[in-house]
């Protein structure tokens, strides 16, 4: 039986709807070393370790809201070892973080990970809400570990926070 024109549109049209909605959406994928920062603007998922060489700006930003970085138990590692060579004041207000929300909302950061090695917070999560963060450890950063600026309405949850130094080398979480 020939089916008329206007029934086999509507046939093509619905199944190129159900491939696109069946696809959906798609991770970026991140490894090896970031040198400027790298903003995010979909899911995104380490899938290697990362080395960080971005100066006196964020690894990772998220750029867009509702979105996960999944950091899938690899390691992000930045360019400092505290207490040693972190420098005094005023290094917290030159942000070299592994990653920020950047002021986005509903956003996750998951582990399980290790964000270490930062020259200010490992995480920092500034002006945001609905922000989850779970299972992450964030050891030997320069000035704290996590870090919550004026974020309201998240979840930050089975986290460690270790051998982090305040700015002026004194403990800051963990220790």
């Amino acid at each position: 039986m020939n089916q008329p024109l206007s029934h086999r549109m509507t046939l093509v049209v619905l199944a190129f709807s159900a491939l696109l909605l069946s696809a959906g959406r798609t991770h970026a994928q991140i490894s090896g070393t970031i040198s400027s920062t790298m903003t995010i603007m979909d899911d995104s998922e380490l899938v290697g370790e990362v080395t960080c060489t971005v100066v006196g700006a964020p690894c990772i930003a998220f750029g867009t809201s509702n979105i996960t970085l999944r950091l899938n138990g690899f390691t992000m590692t930045g360019r400092a070892s505290p207490p040693n060579n972190c420098t005094s004041f005023p290094t917290p207000f030159v942000p070299e973080d592994g990653i920020t929300t950047a002021g986005q909302s509903n956003v996750a950061i998951l582990g399980p990970g290790l964000v270490r090695n930062f020259a200010r917070m490992g995480i920092f999560l500034p002006k945001s809400s609905q922000v989850r963060v779970e299972r992450v450890t964030a050891a030997d950063n320069c000035f704290s570990g996590i870090l919550v600026s004026g974020t309201t309405d998240s979840d930050i949850a089975r986290n460690v926070s270790v051998r982090n130094f305040a700015f002026d080398g004194t403990a800051c979480g963990g220790t």
